[in-house]
């Protein structure tokens, strides 16, 4: 019996498909009318463990700048921590790192 002879087989990716695969995706909590900027900072610090300093940045993008990405990594964990500001009462979306 002969050994199976090797077979060509096509990329199913191309390597610009692999990189935006690979790219991971950021929570973005936008400004409102709504909710303090010492509430923001509490809910940074409580869901995600920020240190005071640094939730207060964050908070202050969110106020000056309209928006800031509070959380980086997969899909799934985005989903979740858009949920998860949502039920805090703050608007939030998801969308791929630039």
């Amino acid at each position: 019996m002969s050994a199976p002879s090797p077979v060509e087989v096509e990329p199913t990716t191309t390597p610009d498909e692999v990189t935006h695969l690979a790219k991971p995706w950021v929570t973005v909590v936008w400004n409102d009318p709504v909710n303090l900027m010492s509430y923001v900072t509490f809910v940074f610090q409580r869901y995600f463990g920020y240190e005071r300093k640094k939730a207060e940045r964050l908070m202050l993008e969110v106020h000056r700048d309209g928006r800031s990405a509070v959380s980086t990594g997969s899909r799934e964990e985005m989903e979740r921590d858009v949920q998860a500001m949502h039920e805090y009462g703050l608007w939030a979306t998801m969308e791929r790192a630039a």
